[in-house]
């Protein structure tokens, strides 16, 4: 009898012990540890939580061998199961914002063509204008007209020319 009890005991006691692997400890918010089998509730911070049971893993079926399966096959079924499953929709959202991203940097970028070929356009008129010699005017701080002179005829020119050179490439 004896011998039965010391057989019996120990068995008996890893066998109630084996539910607490899959035991959760956190500290509420009175700073007790509370030990349960169902998660902490959710306005306990993950920094509170001491102890969370240990995910048992599956081991993956291996890969059939070339010799077993057909040519081609094999090496299909194994990058198929390799490849992580992904939600459809969340994968199909995920495209569409990519998409939609693209589309308005490229929209972006054509409007700022643009303004640049509009302003390479203006530049050359308003350059050949000067060449060509005939009389310019500008209006000054006063609302006055003022005739450009040599000096301010050839800085218009160079800046002109800058400008031609920074938007007309």
């Amino acid at each position: 009898m004896r011998l039965h009890a010391l057989i019996v005991v120990p068995i008996t006691l890893l066998l109630a012990a084996a539910p607490a692997v899959a035991q959760w400890k956190w500290k509420d918010s009175r700073g007790q540890i509370v030990v349960s089998d169902t998660p902490p509730p959710r306005d306990i911070p993950d920094r509170d939580v001491l102890q969370k049971p240990e995910l048992t893993t599956r081991r993956a079926a291996p890969a059939p061998t070339a010799a077993s399966a057909p040519e081609g096959g094999a090496q299909a079924k194994a990058e198929a199961v390799a490849k992580p499953k992904v939600d459809p929709e969340l994968e199909a959202r995920r495209k569409k914002l990519e998409q939609e991203q693209t589309d308005k940097q490229k929209a972006e970028e054509e409007k700022v063509a643009a303004a640049r070929a509009e302003n390479c356009k203006r530049a050359r008129t308003h350059l050949s204008t000067i060449e060509s010699g005939i009389r310019l005017s500008r209006t000054n701080d006063k609302g006055e007209r003022e005739i450009l002179d040599d000096k301010q005829r050839a800085e218009e020119m160079a800046r002109t020319r800058a400008i031609i050179a920074s938007d007309c490439r």
